[in-house]
C-alpha cells in the first residue's frame, strides 16, 4: 500500500470527513519533510511508515477536538506537526505556528509555499514574546505536541489565552503529575483518549481553559 492509500485508510479509520485531495496533499508534505529532514534534522523519525502513524495520523487525531476553532496557534511544532497537517486538513482554519529554531520555521514556510497553504504561517519567535497579528483578539485554540511539561506550556502561553481559548496539549500516557501542576487560574476541562490507527501507544489530548 502506498502512502496516499494508507493515508486514506487512516483518515477513514479516524472517522474524519476531509477534502478529497487531503491524502495527496499530506503525501506531498510527508515527502517534503523526509527530504528536508536529511539536512535539517527536523524529526528523529525518518521511516515513511512511522511518518504516517507517528506524525500524520497522530496529528489528524486531534481534529475532532478543534470543532468551532477558527484561529489556532501551534507552539514548538518543529517540522510543522501538527500545524501544517491541520492546515491541510481544514482549509478554513487559520494556523499560526510559533517556532524558536530558525531552520525549522524556514522549513515550515517553505512547506506553506510549496503546498499552497494560505491559511498557514510560521513565525520564528519565542512563544512567551509573541503576539498574533489579530491581537488584542485571542486565538480560539493553542496546541502543542510534545512541546513541554503541561504546566510550562500553560504558563508560556497564558498571555495569549482569552476566557474562551482552549489550550490543547497532545500527550502520551495520561500525565497526572503534570495536570496537578497546572498554574492557578487555569484548570483541566477535558481529557480525551486518542486512538491513532497503526500506533500501538497511549495518546491523550488534554484541554485546559481559564477558570
Amino acid at each position: 500500500m502506498n502512502l496516499q492509500d494508507a493515508l486514506s485508510s487512516g483518515i477513514q479509520a479516524l472517522g474524519l470527513d476531509l477534502p478529497a485531495d487531503t491524502p495527496e496533499r499530506l503525501d506531498a508534505f510527508a515527502r517534503l519533510l523526509i527530504k528536508w529532514n536529511k539536512v535539517y534534522n527536523l524529526t528523529a523519525i525518518r521511516d515513511e511508515g512511522q511518518v504516517l502513524t507517528h506524525h500524520l495520523l497522530d496529528s489528524l487525531s486531534a481534529l475532532p477536538a478543534l470543532a468551532g476553532i477558527k484561529r489556532l496557534v501551534d507552539v514548538g511544532s518543529g517540522g510543522g506537526l501538527p500545524g501544517v497537517v491541520l492546515a491541510i486538513a481544514r482549509p478554513d482554519l487559520q494556523v499560526d505556528s510559533v517556532e524558536t529554531v530558525q531552520k525549522k520555521a524556514s522549513f515550515q514556510n517553505q512547506a506553506r509555499i510549496e503546498l499552497k497553504l494560505p491559511n498557514f504561517r510560521a513565525h520564528h519567535a519565542r512563544i512567551e514574546n509573541w503576539q498574533p497579528a489579530y491581537a488584542p483578539e485571542a486565538p480560539d485554540g493553542i496546541i502543542s505536541r510534545a512541546f513541554a511539561d503541561l504546566a510550562d506550556f500553560v504558563a508560556l502561553t497564558a498571555h495569549l489565552a482569552g476566557p474562551d481559548t482552549r489550550i490543547l496539549a497532545m500527550k502520551g500516557i495520561y500525565p497526572a503529575d503534570e495536570i496537578a501542576r497546572i498554574p492557578a487560574g487555569f484548570a483541566l476541562e477535558q481529557s480525551i483518549e486518542l486512538a491513532v490507527p497503526g500506533l500501538d501507544a497511549e495518546r491523550h489530548l488534554l484541554i485546559v481553559k481559564r477558570t
